[in-house]
């Protein structure tokens, strides 16, 4: 994904068609929000194994306890009471295993409530474009992240950049569902195959795949109100294909516009550390 962002800031440097400064911010972000994942996935291990160990160590007392006691009845006849100090380290063995279950349940609701987020938005988009054909449009999910992928035959014209009246449609079942669901923010990628561009007013992919990109993006805010804050214009040019460039349907797939949806994973965070301060 790292090499998805370079590139695409490239290309936005390349064609001055999207801000530097909020490509920047957004690659810090998503590196932010990444290593931060990372932690928690970190922590969740963490925990898992203490939480083992703990059982473990546990387990080993008690039936150390019981061997014990069964000794000196054997030998005395008389019950055998546990030490204070025994009680009291089986206690907090117990108390410091309960506060891992509960760090570990608030971690797991905080991706369940991830998961149900995305799950809502992807039925969503499902639910409005359900009449669009899927070589037209697809929509997918990848690590949290979802990705709707619409061909440039129901965009554009080809060697175009100006957004055809069939596309608009499409759009704006898009544009409602992004429009109720204010917890996503959303980049815009356009794709070209490896076919040079030659026209007067296009220097080459690069160009062409910023320009539908930065196209798509005014339509949404132009005619459909999408916030234009939660939106990034970003032109891939011919170097993200999905297929070979070596056939006629290779370059089909290839030519694309793909609207990324980004979630704000500093909310998801954010959960994380009030549980941990609940657990505590």
């Amino acid at each position: 994904m790292k090499k998805l962002f370079a590139i695409a800031i490239a290309g936005v440097l390349m064609t001055s068609c999207v801000s530097n400064k909020k490509f920047a911010e957004l690659e810090d972000q998503y590196n932010t929000t990444k290593e931060e994942l990372k932690t928690a996935e970190m922590k969740l291990s963490a925990c898992e194994d203490e939480k083992k160990s703990i059982r473990e160590s546990y387990e080993s007392q008690i039936k150390t306890l019981q061997n014990t006691n069964a000794a000196l009845l054997n030998t005395t006849g008389e019950m055998v009471t546990i030490s204070k100090t025994a009680a009291t380290n089986l206690e907090r063995s117990l108390e410091s295993m309960q506060e891992k279950d509960l760090q570990i349940k608030t971690m797991r609701d905080a991706i369940n409530k991830k998961d149900s987020v995305t799950l809502a938005l992807v039925t969503s988009l499902k639910g409005a474009l359900n009449n669009i054909d899927d070589e037209d449009i697809q929509i997918s999910v990848e690590k949290g992240v979802v990705f709707v992928s619409i061909s440039d035959k129901l965009l554009f014209g080809s060697g175009q950049y100006k957004v055809t009246n069939e596309a608009k449609a499409v759009l704006a079942k898009v544009a409602k569902v992004v429009n109720d669901k204010k917890d996503f923010e959303f980049m815009v990628e356009g794709h070209t195959d490896t076919d040079p561009i030659s026209r007067t007013n296009i220097e080459d992919n690069w160009d062409l795949s910023t320009k539908r990109a930065t196209a798509v993006v005014r339509i949404l805010q132009n005619e459909y109100n999408v916030d234009p804050a939660r939106m990034t214009a970003a032109g891939r040019g011919e170097y993200v294909p999905v297929a070979s460039n070596d056939t006629a349907a290779g370059k089909a797939k290839n030519r694309r516009t793909r609207i990324v949806v980004l979630p704000k994973l500093d909310q998801f965070f954010g959960m994380i550390e009030e549980g941990m301060k609940t657990a505590k």
